[in-house]
Parts: structure tokens; sequence; C-alpha cells
């Protein structure tokens, strides 16, 4: 539903933006920028918790975490209110428990990278809101650890060099991807050189099949476990500013 609503408020905007501009003469944007920009992510995993569950320790939280980035801008003066940049954004969330001696945890991480391209609309004043999209690369990755010892440079080793039996677990799912987002961001100005940023979009993924370990392959990974997700974005950006 999110997903909808959010295609659904960049289809009306951009319908309009021809129509105002026929109207009225409006002026260009234009200003540089960069900052830190976290967001907040929502990715299904309801498929990994059924498994956590099974494990015996609490699921990962299904309200989403926070990942952590920065990005910066550029309008491109060639084409009016069009800028282009770039961000970075990574982060995870876990959950760890003993059960009947076993220490076990779970870590999901999403990161991605890629180049912003936006419109800003013309018919806003002393705000810029922009619809664009990224494009890009991401990965995320999924591990499971238990453990029933405390950890020596031998007992490492024996692991695989005698063949013992060994309750130690540590496996690292990892799927990377071409990536798609559509967004809209607000960014507000606090000075003519400081500005705040708020704004949402949904992350579109187009890629490779899970791999375990040392690049190994893995069959039968539900499909809804991707990093197809909906996600606020915020940022504190500095530069030059003329909305």
């Amino acid at each position: 539903m999110k997903k909808y609503i959010l295609i659904l408020m960049v289809i009306f905007i951009t319908n309009n933006i021809k129509a105002q501009d026929e109207e009225v003469g409006w002026t260009s944007r234009f200003g540089i920028a960069a900052g830190f920009s976290p967001a907040y992510v929502f990715p299904n995993l309801d498929n990994i918790n059924s498994q956590v569950k099974k494990m015996g320790i609490s699921q990962l939280s299904n309200l989403g975490f926070v990942v952590w980035g920065g990005g910066g801008y550029a309008y491109i003066m060639m084409i009016e209110n069009f800028r282009i940049g770039a961000i970075g954004l990574s982060g995870s969330t876990s959950s760890s428990g003993k059960v009947n001696n076993l220490e076990k945890e779970v870590v999901y991480d999403f990161g991605l990278g890629g180049i912003t391209f936006e419109y800003t609309l013309p018919f806003v004043q002393k705000v810029a809101v922009s619809v664009g999209a990224i494009a890009g690369y991401g990965s995320s990755t999924i591990e499971i650890y238990q453990s029933s010892s405390k950890f020596t440079w031998d007992n490492i080793w024996k692991k695989v060099n005698d063949g013992v039996a060994t309750n130690d677990v540590s496996d690292k799912l990892t799927q990377s991807y071409f990536l798609f987002s559509p967004t809209i961001n607000c960014d507000i100005p606090i000075t003519r050189f400081i500005s705040f940023r708020i704004g949402a979009g949904y992350n579109l993924t187009f890629g490779k099949d899970w791999k375990v370990n040392n690049d190994r392959d893995i069959s039968g990974v539900p499909n809804d476990i991707n990093s197809n997700m909906f996600f606020i974005q915020t940022g504190i950006y500095f530069g030059f500013f003329a909305y």
C-alpha cells in the first residue's frame, strides 16, 4: 500500500508541472550541497523471522530500522530545475540470545549506493520539492551464528582439521543487485547554507541470486526475501541554496 501511495503522489505532481509552467514564469532553482542523510527502511522480514523463531530467540523488528549515510547534489544549469547527485546508505538489525547453553545471533544488513536524478517543482516556493529516482547497486546479507564454547586459536582450527562434531555455526548469505528507487523529497532551507531534508521512496531491485559463505549457490530461498522496500529519508545538507 505504501508503494502505491508513493507512486500516485509522484504521478499527480509530475502531471501538474507542465500546466503550472505555462501559467507562471517560475525562476529556475540552483545550488550545490552535501551532507548527512540517514533513512529508515522497512524490509519484509517475515520469512526470516519464521526461522529465527525456531531458533528460540527474539524475532527481528518488523517496524524497520535506521540506515546511515550521506549524499550530495548539484543543479545542472543546462536543464532548468534538474539536479544530479549521489547517495550511500547502510545499516543493520539483529537479534541474539542464549538457548540451551548455545549463544545464537541473526543479523540482517542492508546497503546501497547510487546516482540521484531529481526535478525540483518550480511552482513550489521557498522550499525545494523534488521528484526523481536513485539508480545504483546494493546488497543485503543475513548472518547466522551459533557457538557453544570459548574461542581459542586451536579450537577454531580443530573444527576443520580434525573433522570433529561441533555445535558452532557461522553462515553468511548475501544478495547483490541493481536498484531503481523512485523518490520524492522536500528540502527546507534553515539558512542560505543549511537545509533540512524529509522524503520517501520505494526500493526496486533487479538482480542476482543469493550466495552463501564463499560465494556458493544456495537454492530454496523464498522469493519475498529481497530488498524491495519502502523507506523514509531525512538529512542535514550544507552548501548554497537558492529556492
